[in-house]
């Protein structure tokens, strides 16, 4: 139990601990939002390109090996990340990182499901979900403390001796175990998802920085809607495919893997955003950024806990209640103006995190009941993909907003000169510097001017989100058809691929 949450642990911090770090990594690079954005999105990205087919793997590999090999991947990708000389290298060892996190999360269901069995495998599972609940308070906490107390490349020298302590007990104490009836890896359908959900994130972040009508921007859209069309073509086709294409014919599948893909946008995506505008405009140090973000991940932890220790609800009912509080949550954001601190979000943050609590336990269960006993590994692995998948296409789509709603307010204001570059630095992490390099005269006006500009853009944003949040529950509502409590009673398979008779086995216990 230690072995694997200590590996889940680390991998789900690092999604999250950057967040308050990057106007530190910013001021090291001179870098701009597209580079920004990339920190944080080619992590998640390869994380989800690859969990679908990490269960197959798994199954013909041996579980504990995938599941060892990935955190020694992750352990050394993280070194490169700490010492990383610029901004490429950094993105290049986040992909990197990527790759061992989705053969470590994609086989921890696996590994716990073989470890332990009737009452110990609810704990198990319970222990398990409040690790995610825990790292992702953690993250923005620790990445605060670590960036200002000592520098950012600490945010993943913290990984180092975490992780070789998790390798050392996954060799001691963690048995192996393969599927005796492994199916063949579906690796074109894996590098076709890929490539389409890569190119459509470079798309969505070149386009703020070069324009829609750019060359590369139009070529990278071309690419991932040829992407998209061979992976529906080779699932169609293949005889043990990552993803069964059938079972969307289910309007409750449907309706909960894109609830999981909205969620993660509307819930998270724009704290990016929010922590850009406190440490950059509003001053705040990363510590103090870092616990603002915090009650939302504390209430979120309260909210799941609870509804653990007084469930099962019925999964439709608490799936579309959470999904809506993430829609008010997100809309009682968006009251910011030029004089606004960062105690104006606090509220609408708390009550996010209620609606994150509520639907997230329910969304993992709600997919494997949604699907029959033999597709519950599938299922599992795919909502998490389109999780990670939606925070990474969030930040994407609303850098485009943010910087666009920007660069519209210093059009209005008349007085800049060059608009464009001026967003394209200030959604960058670059405010102070502009606003201390302007004439002591102009000083006081030229800061009002960007807190408007950083306000509006974030109230857009935000009104989306919360457009998001809103069109997700409706959807969940109209789609979902779950017995309650019917996902409670099937255990996770492993990959996908475990042997029917003891599914079923599981769903009697």
């Amino acid at each position: 139990m230690a072995a694997i949450s200590l590996g889940t642990f680390m991998l789900l911090v690092d999604v999250t601990i950057v967040t308050v770090a990057l106007p530190d990594m910013a001021e090291d690079f001179g870098t701009t939002l597209a580079d920004l954005e990339w920190v944080v999105d080619i992590y998640a990205l390869a994380l989800a390109a690859l969990l679908l087919g990490v269960g197959s793997s798994a199954d013909r590999f041996g579980r504990k090996r995938v599941y060892l090999g990935g955190l020694i991947v992750f352990t050394a990708a993280s070194l490169v990340c700490a010492v990383a000389p610029n901004e490429g290298v950094l993105i290049a060892a986040r992909a990197v990182q990527g790759l061992g996190a989705a053969g470590m999360f994609g086989t921890t269901i696996a590994l716990l499901g073989m470890h332990y069995s009737g009452r110990e495998r609810g704990v198990a599972f319970a222990v398990w979900g409040a690790t995610n609940a825990i790292a992702a308070a953690a993250g923005p906490v620790v990445g605060g403390l670590l960036t200002e107390y000592l520098d950012w490349r600490w945010i993943f020298f913290v990984n180092l001796p975490v992780c070789l302590i998790a390798v050392m007990m996954t060799v001691r104490v963690v048995r192996e175990e393969r599927s005796p009836d492994a199916r063949r890896a579906d690796v074109l359908g894996t590098l076709t998802f890929t490539v389409a959900s890569g190119a459509l994130t470079f798309a969505l972040i070149h386009a703020h920085s070069d324009g829609w009508g750019a060359p590369l921007t139009l070529g990278m859209f071309a690419v991932a809607v040829v992407a998209l069309a061979l992976f529906i073509v080779v699932e169609s086709r293949h005889e043990h495919p990552i993803l069964d294409l059938s079972l969307f014919r289910r309007p409750s599948f449907t309706g909960i893997m894109l609830s999981g893909l909205i969620l993660q946008g509307a819930a998270f995506a724009y704290l990016l955003f929010e922590s850009l505008w406190m440490q950059t405009v509003l001053g705040y140090g990363p510590v103090k950024a870092g616990l603002y973000i915090l009650p939302m991940c504390g209430a979120a932890f309260v909210v799941s806990t609870l509804a653990g220790k007084f469930g099962p609800f019925p999964l439709r009912t608490s799936m579309g209640a959470g999904l809506a509080l993430i829609a008010l949550g997100s809309g009682l954001q968006a009251m910011l103006d030029a004089g606004s601190s960062a105690d104006t979000i606090v509220a609408g943050l708390v009550v996010s995190g209620l609606g994150v609590g509520l639907v997230t336990p329910s969304l993992g269960a709600a997919a494997l009941a949604s699907v029959p006993p033999e597709r519950g590994g599938m299922a599992g692995g795919a909502v998490n993909t389109f999780r990670q998948l939606g925070f990474a296409l969030g930040i994407a789509v609303f850098g485009v907003i943010f910087q666009s709603r920007i660069e519209s307010v210093l059009k209005d204001n008349g007085h800049v000169s060059e608009p464009h570059e001026t967003a394209v630095a200030l959604s960058g992490g670059q405010a102070q510097s502009i606003i201390s390099g302007s004439s002591a005269g102009e000083r006081a006006g030229v800061e009002h001017l960007v807190r408007e500009a950083f306000a509006s853009g974030l109230n857009l944003m935000l009104w989306m989100a919360a457009a998001l949040g809103a069109v997700a529950a409706i959807l969940v509502f109209w789609t979902v058809r779950l017995p309650m409590g019917g996902a409670e009673q099937r255990a996770p398979q492993a990959g996908g691929s475990a042997p029917a008779r003891e599914t079923r086995a599981d769903a009697t216990t």
